[in-house]
């Protein structure tokens, strides 16, 4: 089971992009998003819905602008076009034009507006709020009133439409209003939706049918001159707006460098509630639920994968939510959010590998701080050993301090204050170094640990830095002491023949070893540290080895021994009880042993 710390990258990345959409710094990315949809259906990736074919556009577009050469047209054209339009009996007729002004044939166009009976005009408000009303005997005849306002996104794309704006229906909700009440009740109805109170602006997403040029769109004039059949707007939900070049544009997801005109954002707006395929946007709250799943998720799927398979994610898992948002549009028009989501996985699968190199590099820290401390004094084989075993003794930069078992050898040379009066120090350093190897070798090649050097004095210890509970282990560790003394005897007679040859002073040893309790850890301070063992038991083997100095018969190896070490190889060595001595600070007599020799084969 993955461990918390598996989920911190991806809780930190979902942390952060939930506060980058909060924040609304990834909404142009979903706007590239949004684009990008409708550049699929155009080059045919995703399907097109296309226009509703109830829908028609008759726009003023330049052809009559230059037939009647002038604008705003006066009233009376659009009383004549309201009078072609009657006999063909269009569903609904709305102006993307605002009346606000008297003009040239007020009256001819409001009887117009009256006689046709299903006229739906625009209302807007100007720059300080005020609404800007048709003239009160065209709102008087009118079917409908609804506004036109729009607010396109900061990069000029048109993707939302305002359904109501101060309680007021949309120029398309206001037209489909006027379209159910002449829609007789065996059929069934356009679903609007309702305002909702308290709320200034209730927009939506739109989900765009096609290019502006796909809509059925006559010219203004050609209309008005009778030059397109009546039948062409049957039924139809007409919609008369300005298509000149330059005037009331507009830029949608397909017209992104080409722009359109305003009269379009409505006609999209009535073709979605005509079709019921609005894009449903999922719900703030979903989202970041959303976005905290994909983090935690990223982090739970990257964990424990080589660099092949993190590779294949970072392509894999976008294109996957890719391709389950496309699904999603598809199919059921949700609008679920794509950059966030993939930037998500993104920060998650970068905050591992953060997360990875950085507990690379704190390993390799530990590794670098642990080895320093112990590489010097240990064979190698016990270094790899203590690596592999850290979590038992290391934490934290430091190594656990443990009472625990141990058997402790301390060792220095007879009369060393006499030679290094005699020799030089430069011819004593290397001298004494010498020694110094040869003894160390011994220990470390039997499982000790050399806690330090003390001058010409070896302080050693057999039975860290892992605790040793089971008794087989610590009189193995008893064993190895006296097996390193063994060794270190029988080196330094070859140590010793060399150096008489090349007329260098001889060495003689006194070594005591003690096995008892000890507390073993990291000892000094925040600049220095270093490992060692204290107790009484350290004590113990430091007096043994002086008393190598009065205990001269029967002591072959200069190897003087307590109780407690002896009862743990009493079955392997030879040894020649010294007797019951009072070292000081000690209440209890200790027994002292003298090394004889290895126990003879039965």
């Amino acid at each position: 089971m993955a461990g918390i710390h598996t989920f911190i990258p991806g809780a930190v990345a979902a942390g952060l992009s939930i506060g980058m959409w909060q924040l609304g710094a990834w909404q142009p990315l979903e706007q590239l998003g949004y684009n990008a949809k409708f550049q699929m259906q155009e080059l045919g990736f995703m399907p097109s819905p296309g226009w509703n074919d109830k829908i028609v556009v008759i726009g003023i577009d330049n052809a009559s602008f230059d037939k009647y050469e002038r604008f705003p047209l006066s009233r009376d054209r659009y009383a004549q076009l309201l009078q072609v339009l009657e006999p063909s009996k269009p569903a609904v007729i709305g102006f993307d034009i605002l009346f606000v002004d008297k003009g040239q044939g007020d009256e001819e166009f409001a009887s117009a507006i009256s006689q046709t009976g299903n006229v739906v005009l625009s209302m807007a408000w100007d720059e300080r709020g005020q609404p800007l009303k048709p003239l009160p005997e065209f709102r008087k005849n009118a079917a409908g009133i609804g506004q036109i306002w729009h607010s396109p996104d900061p990069d000029g794309i048109s993707r939302r439409a305002a359904l109501y704006a101060k309680n007021k229906p949309a120029l398309g909700v206001a037209m489909l209003q006027v379209y159910n009440q002449q829609t007789p009740a065996s059929l069934s109805k356009i679903n609007l939706p309702q305002p909702i109170a308290g709320k200034k602006r209730q927009t939506v997403w739109l989900n765009w049918p096609g290019k502006a040029q796909s809509l059925t769109t006559y010219s203004f004039a050609d209309v008005a001159e009778g030059k397109v059949p009546s039948r062409a707007f049957t039924g139809k939900l007409v919609l008369v707006g300005v298509t000149a070049t330059a005037i009331d544009s507009i830029r949608s997801p397909f017209n992104q460098n080409s722009p359109t005109s305003g009269v379009y954002l409505h006609a999209a707006l009535i073709d979605n509630l005509l079709n019921s395929n609005l894009l449903k946007p999922l719900d703030e709250k979903l989202i970041l639920l959303l976005l905290l799943a994909v983090g935690l998720g990223t982090c739970y799927v990257w964990e424990h994968r080589g660099v092949v398979g993190r590779l294949t994610l970072i392509v894999g898992l976008p294109l996957a939510w890719l391709l389950i948002a496309c699904c999603a549009l598809s199919c059921f028009q949700i609008w679920m959010p794509a950059a966030a989501p993939v930037g998500t996985m993104l920060l998650a699968g970068f905050g591992v590998q953060l997360r990875d190199h950085w507990e690379k590099l704190q390993e390799r820290r530990e590794k670098q701080l642990l080895m320093s401390l112990f590489e010097q004094y240990v064979a190698p084989e016990m270094a790899s050993l203590i690596w592999q075993r850290k979590t038992e003794i290391f934490h934290n930069g430091h190594l656990l301090a443990q009472e625990q078992v141990a058997t402790v050898l301390f060792m220095d040379i007879r009369g060393f204050t006499s030679i290094s009066e005699k020799m030089p120090p430069g011819e004593l350093f290397t001298w004494l170094n010498e020694y110094l190897n040869a003894m160390t070798e011994c220990i470390m090649d039997r499982g000790g640990v050399v806690d330090k050097y003390i001058g010409d004095a070896i302080m050693a210890v057999f039975g860290v830095p892992f605790a040793h509970t089971e008794e087989e282990d610590i009189r193995q560790d008893a064993l190895n002491a006296i097996d390193a003394c063994m060794a270190m005897h029988k080196k330094l007679k070859q140590l010793n023949r060399r150096l008489r040859f090349e007329g260098k002073p001889q060495i003689k040893i006194g070594i005591g070893i003690h096995t008892g309790p000890v507390m073993a850890g990291s000892m000094g301070g925040s600049r220095r540290l270093n490992y060692s063992v204290v107790g009484d038991t350290v004590n113990v083997a430091s007096r043994l080895e002086s008393m190598n100095k009065t205990v001269t018969s029967e002591n072959p190896y200069n190897l003087l021994i307590s109780g407690k070490t002896y009862a743990y190889i009493r079955k392997h060595y030879r040894a020649q009880s010294v007797g019951a001595t009072q070292l000081r600070g000690r209440e209890k007599a200790t027994m002292i042993y003298s090394i004889l020799g290895k126990e003879r084969s039965k």
